[in-house]
Formats: structure tokens, C-alpha cells, sequence
């Protein structure tokens, strides 16, 4: 590793793209601080640092979403200046965000040309180019379903795509891989290697340092706002960058021992949901996402949950490992009462809970961690204490009776910024502010500290930096150790492997396999959430009578 200079370039590496002494202030805050960041043309240079590193804020600047106030841009050894997207797209730089900017009620065709309509129009010309791209790279992508009929990793697809479509000849990639299960992060890295043979560049946010060490040919590190070293991944290891990234050493994780107890917490039995017509995952020839691709017809019922049965206990992790679209969604909203299950109940602490409102659900003690923070999880443009109150509307200390307490939510949040270290200005700032690991940060404290007796955690560390996602491990590790009953959901295979009690596989809305979180290794979880057989799996055909009546010596394997 080199903490101060810069890859060496050669006449055949030539600059695509040059940020120096880049500095960006916000009211309270200096996201970026004399950056200098060189992307080879024909490279992947990765960008790594800490939440709130300023990764985001230097990405939006060279994407024309921000101006900055010192510094320079350099496209292709030409100084530029950007006012727009439009701008920054008009010299082929193009961004996929962490956080997609797609419209749910339109297709996909018309989410790809919307805005970009002379380019090829919106009809058949822009179609066959759609299926080019699509073909070229692998995408697969159908272009006559809607959005919001697709999973979170479908979604991903169609950004890129509709970057490639924009002509971009450099691509900023914010936490590509953050949904993809390893065969798909696999092909995603096939696709970045065909770019680069084209004399395209791609700019690579990720957390996830393997992933960054297997891909990138440089590697740029941020740290409170400045550039503060290079690596180069021949020669570093995930912890040297990590250790880089936050300034000192990282400790060394303990081991876990067992807290599951004899307990019940949530008891679920027999659980279906049906989704009517047009669920596709919109994306042809894509074995791994398993049946619920295949709708016979718009309008025809599908079980896309589908005679689900598990018991989870107190002092629990359980963890759920899936492709997107198997039915993780539709479980998750039936859990916490935003959808209604067609038949099966869910009990509570020995209680029916199926016919119950969400509110009273959260009242009686569930905590729920979204998939999608923005969309499910934050008013982004409300201050971080009303963002606390969120969910919990009706408890202290965000209520006094009837009647909200804002000083009591402006105390708490405050606690919560300082315990969980959430990185701030202030409690008055908007959720949109703060980059997307602290706006977790502040959704996993909100959540943890109604001392819940069930958490629906889906996704908790999606998009967050290695330091914070320790720290919320830490938090949900000790929870558990209270008798704290948890549902994990998550890509993340180390995630689900790392603090899972009991693993269980998702294909088609059921619960097919159980797997051994101490043998099983993230490569054969992979393939068994594609419907692949492993060594270290015990397959389920469906929930018995013995299953649903299973106590914990059989169940927390």
C-alpha cells in the first residue's frame, strides 16, 4: 500500500477521468476535502471508505448532482464543469445510485428511455437497442413489466442498463454487489471485465473489501472527508484496507457462544400469501430466482408464499438465505401486518397475532428493520428526531399519553446519535443528509430501543462501511444474549452465516432446506438458494405436523 501517491499511469493507461483538490461544504459539515482521486481508462478503480466518508458526496459531484466549491474535473484531459446530471451524461459519465431512481409505475422500457427519448425514440427502435445492451452484458432484462414488480436486485439491472443505454463510457457503480447472492456477483464481475476490455472505466463503491480486492485494478481510500492513500490489491489484504480506511487497528471478534433458549417467540404455521398476475421477476432466462418467474398469466393467483412453517425462540437468530423474489418480501409483510395472510396464523408469545394491525403488533414489541430504508424506513426530508418517532408514534419516549412529546424524541435521538454513533451535525438535520450507513445507523437504533421481543432485521448492514457493520452485529449479538428473538434477511451470505442460530432456505415461497450455519460455506449456500443440492444442507419437502410441533433441540441445529 501506498498512502500518498497515486497509480503510475503509462501511455498505455491513459486518464479517463480526474478530480484534484475537490471540496465540498455543507452548513456544519466539509463532506470532501482536497480530493484527488485518477481513474485509468479500461480500469475498475475502487472508491472505499467509511459511512460518511465523503464517497457519496464526491460521486454526486463528478455525476453533476452537486457543484463543488474548490477543485476541478477533468474528462478525457479536458476541463469540465458540470451544472447537471445532463451534463455530466452529455460527456458519458453515468451513475447507478445505492438507492435507485426508477418510477414504480412504469416499465422498464419506458424507465430506460425516459428522458433520452431522441435517442432512439420510444418504440421499436429503442427496443431492439434495450435487447442489445441486454444481451451484450447478460442482462436479461424484459422490458414490458413494470418496476414495481421487480426485486430489488432486478432493479439494480435495469440501472445499469439504462446507464449503458446513455451512451456512458464511464460507470460510478454505488454498492452494486450489496443484493447479489455470490453466482450473480460472479456474473456482475464478468460484465464489469467485458467493459473494461472495451476501454471503459467503472468506479466501484463497495463495503464488501473482498469483492473490492477481487475486482478493482486501483483502489482509492477516503477518510473523513480527504483522500488519504492508494492500495494496490495484489499486495493488500480486507484488514489492511479496513485498518486504512478507519485510521487504526480493528478488533479482533469474539467468539459467539449459544443463547437459544426453550421459548417460543413466533410461532408460524402453515403460512400462504397469494400475489395476483404480473409478479414476474421481469428478467428472462434466470434459473436462480426459481419459480415465481414464471406466472402463467396476468391476473392468475400465485402462491408466492407458500405453506411456510418455523418456530423462532427467544435468544434466536434465525436466518432466511434467498434470491430476491422468493418470497422474503411477502413473508416480511405478513410478519409485521402490512399484508394479510390467505390462511396459517403467526402467534406471539402463545398468542394469535394474524388478524392484528400493524401498530398493535410494534406496541406489543416488534421491531422491524426494512429492505429499504428510504422507501419503507425514513422521511428523508424530515429532521432525524421525527424520523425516531417513526413506528413508535404511540410510545415513550416519543408520547405522553395521547399526545407527542418532541422533547422527549429530541433527548432520545440524541442518545441514539451518540450511542450508535450515528454521524451528525444534529438531530435537526434531514435524514437525507446523512449517507446511508448513518441514516442505518439511526433506523437500527430507533428499532433497538423499544427493547422489542421479535426483530424483523432484513438487511440490517446493507450499505454500510466495516467498522458500523461490527457495530450492529455487536448490537444485534447482544440483544440476543437478552432473549431477543430475531429473523434475519439478507444477501450478505457472511452476515447470515456469521450470526444465524438456525438457517433456512427460501426457493419458490417455500422453506425447502435447513442448513448447518457452523459447516455450511457461503459458496454452497449460494447454490442452495438456486436450488442446488449440498453437503451441508438437510432438504424439507413440506412443514409436518412434527415440524410445526418441533421444539428447540430440533429446530436450533
Amino acid at each position: 500500500m501506498d498512502a500518498s501517491s497515486s497509480p503510475p499511469l503509462t501511455a498505455q493507461s491513459t486518464v479517463a477521468v480526474e478530480l484534484a483538490g475537490i471540496t465540498k461544504r455543507f452548513p456544519g459539515v466539509v463532506a470532501n476535502h482536497d480530493i484527488h482521486l485518477t481513474v485509468r481508462k479500461g480500469t475498475v478503480h475502487a472508491l472505499v471508505g467509511e459511512n460518511g466518508a465523503g464517497k457519496s458526496t464526491l460521486m454526486k459531484i463528478l455525476y453533476g448532482m452537486q457543484k463543488p466549491d474548490e477543485g476541478t474535473i477533468a474528462v478525457d484531459g479536458e476541463q469540465v464543469s458540470f451544472s447537471s446530471p445532463a451534463d455530466a451524461i452529455a460527456r458519458g459519465i453515468g451513475m447507478v445510485h445505492q438507492h435507485f431512481m426508477l418510477a414504480d409505475n412504469l416499465t422498464v422500457l419506458e424507465n430506460v428511455v425516459l428522458g433520452s427519448e431522441k435517442l432512439y425514440g420510444i418504440g421499436g427502435a429503442a427496443r431492439k437497442k434495450i435487447k442489445e445492451i441486454s444481451d451484450r452484458y447478460g442482462l436479461g432484462v424484459r422490458p414490458d413489466l413494470l418496476v414495481e414488480d421487480l426485486g430489488v436486485a432486478d432493479r439494480q439491472r435495469v440501472e445499469i442498463l439504462k446507464v449503458l443505454y446513455r451512451g456512458a463510457r464511464t460507470l460510478i457503480l454505488d454498492e452494486p454487489t450489496a443484493v447479489l447472492v455470490p453466482q450473480e456477483v460472479d456474473a456482475l464481475f464478468a460484465n464489469l471485465r467485458e467493459l473494461k476490455s472495451e476501454g471503459l472505466c467503472v468506479i466501484f463503491i463497495s463495503h464488501k473489501l473482498g469483492e473490492v480486492l477481487s475486482v478493482a485494478d486501483d483502489i482509492t481510500v477516503i477518510r473523513r472527508g480527504t483522500t488519504v492513500g492508494t492500495a494496490i490489491p495484489s499486495e493488500t489484504t480486507p484488514r489492511q484496507l479496513a485498518e486504512m480506511m478507519v485510521g487504526s487497528e480493528l478488533p479482533t471478534p469474539e467468539t459467539a457462544e449459544s443463547t437459544v433458549t426453550d421459548r417460543a417467540v413466533i410461532e408460524v404455521r402453515n403460512l400462504t400469501v397469494f400475489a395476483t398476475g404480473g409478479g414476474s421477476l421481469g428478467f428472462e432466462d434466470e434459473p436462480s430466482a426459481g419459480g415465481l418467474t414464471e406466472f402463467a398469466s396476468a391476473g392468475e393467483a400465485k402462491r408466492v408464499l407458500d405453506d411456510v412453517t418455523f418456530t423462532i425462540h427467544a435468544g434466536e437468530v434465525m436466518g432466511i438465505a434467498g434470491v430476491e423474489g422468493n418470497g422474503q418480501t411477502e413473508l416480511i409483510d405478513a410478519l409485521i401486518g402490512t399484508k394479510s395472510a390467505d390462511s396459517g396464523t403467526i402467534a406471539f408469545l402463545g398468542e394469535d397475532i394474524t388478524p392484528w394491525p400493524t401498530r398493535r403488533r410494534r406496541e406489543q414489541g416488534v421491531g422491524y428493520i426494512p429492505e429499504d430504508r428510504h422507501r419503507q424506513g425514513l422521511l428523508l426530508e424530515s429532521p432525524l428526531w421525527e424520523n425516531r418517532i417513526l413506528g413508535h408514534v404511540t410510545e415513550r419516549p416519543n408520547a405522553k399519553g395521547f399526545w407527542l412529546d418532541p422533547k422527549g424524541a429530541q433527548a432520545d435521538t440524541r442518545r441514539i446519535v451518540e450511542e450508535f454513533d450515528v454521524r451528525t451535525p444534529g438531530i435537526d438535520v434531514t435524514a437525507a443528509s446523512l449517507s446511508g450507513g448513518n441514516q442505518q445507523k439511526l433506523i437500527v437504533g430507533r428499532e433497538l430501543s423499544h427493547d422489542p421481543k421479535f426483530l424483523i432485521a432484513a438487511h440490517p448492514t446493507r450499505g454500510v462501511d466495516v467498522g458500523a457493520q461490527a457495530q450492529i452485529w455487536d448490537r444485534i449479538r447482544q440483544a440476543r444474549r437478552e432473549g431477543l428473538a430475531v429473523l434475519l434477511i439478507s444477501a450478505d451470505l457472511d452476515e447470515l452465516i456469521g450470526l444465524s442460530d438456525t438457517l433456512r432456505v427460501i426457493y419458490d415461497g417455500r422453506l425447502v432446506a435447513d442448513a448447518d450455519p457452523a459447516a455450511i460455506t457461503p459458496e454452497e449456500l449460494g447454490s442452495a438458494m438456486t436450488g442446488a443440492a449440498s453437503g451441508h444442507l438437510e432438504h424439507v419437502e413440506t412443514a409436518t405436523e412434527d415440524e410445526a410441533d418441533a421444539g428447540p433441540e430440533d429446530e436450533a441445529r
